[in-house]
């Protein structure tokens, strides 16, 4: 593992948020709301650049939540971050964490599961996701996670627009951080 990706290059995410990601003009959001500007997460988690920078920053954010064991979100803004994260966790102390994903809805065949992986009712988890707005993908994942007993340590996202996702985490008495906000791409929030 190359020593330049042992920490968390914060500069470096924005760098790749600004020229990948970030998007001006006008955007209906997964909240029903209008922006001026849309980040488009996935054009940085699914890089290989920006999934070193991404999991270095989330098992960063987890450091000091020692009985985390697994990690995991609403699919799709989770799934390439839990990836990401997973690959760097053995090299970043870390090598017993799992990961999960929660649907969207649960499976109409099968065992009809609505979180998919190794996850134990009793476990500490981190919701992870690329963006938060309002916070209501996190919020679904976190009422899936604990309808199966686990407990959510912390919401940690990529970027926060910073439109009211850490007061709705506040209102739920979860933990929040996230990687930047949209100041930190040179962007003003949403009024």
């Amino acid at each position: 593992m190359s020593e330049s990706w042992a920490g968390y290059d914060r500069e470096h995410l924005v760098a790749l948020l600004q020229r990948d990601a970030l998007k001006t003009g006008r955007f209906t959001l997964a909240s029903g709301r209008t922006s001026h500007y849309y980040v488009d997460g996935r054009k940085v988690t699914l890089s290989a650049e920006g999934a070193a920078v991404i999991g270095a920053g989330v098992l960063t954010a987890l450091a000091d939540l020692p009985d985390v064991s697994a990690v995991g979100g609403l699919t799709m803004g989770a799934d390439p971050i839990v990836g990401a994260t997973l690959a760097l966790a053995p090299h970043l102390g870390r090598p017993d964490l799992r990961g999960f994903l929660v649907r969207k809805e649960a499976k109409g065949h099968g065992t009809g599961q609505l979180v998919e992986g190794p996850l134990q009712p009793g476990e500490t988890v981190v919701i992870v996701d690329d963006v938060a707005t309002t916070g209501g993908s996190s919020i679904k994942a976190i009422d899936a996670v604990e309808a199966l007993g686990c407990r959510v340590a912390r919401v940690v996202v990529v970027l926060d627009r910073l439109e009211g996702a850490a007061a709705a985490f506040q209102q739920r008495g979860v933990d929040f951080k996230s990687l930047v906000t949209i100041r930190d791409l040179g962007v003003e929030p949403l009024t």
